[in-house]
């Protein structure tokens, strides 16, 4: 269930921040960078 939430906050994230402006690619490296911040944020609980 972690990992869910994990790829659904990064994906949304990812949207919010890279769509459309830094193009694909700009979209992946900010959906992996969110990915593993939200890794760092689930371990704390």
């Amino acid at each position: 269930m972690e990992r869910i939430l994990k790829f659904i906050g990064a994906a949304w994230g990812a949207k919010k921040i890279g769509g459309g402006k830094c193009g694909c690619i700009g979209t992946i490296v900010v959906f992996l960078i969110l990915y593993w911040l939200l890794g760092f944020v689930f371990d704390m609980f």
